[in-house]
């Protein structure tokens, strides 16, 4: 269980210290006429949103492998 929370936090630690790229042509626009420190902000917001579906699916799927194993 350490060995998962690790990789976990280390896949975030990644993915919200990297300068991604907007995720929607939307977004990008918006991100274009902000400037430079908001448009970090609103990516980073978005990749924060999008990461917590995505750790509770894995977290559910663990377990449920686990407990079918």
């Amino acid at each position: 269980m350490k060995r998962l929370l690790l990789v976990f936090a280390l896949l975030g630690f990644l993915v919200l210290n990297e300068p991604l790229m907007a995720q929607c042509s939307i977004c990008t626009k918006t991100a274009q006429q902000l400037g430079q420190k908001p448009a970090k902000g609103l990516n980073s917001g978005i990749l924060y949103l999008m990461f917590a579906p995505f750790a509770i699916v894995g977290f559910v799927g663990y377990r449920w492998w686990k407990n079918n194993k």
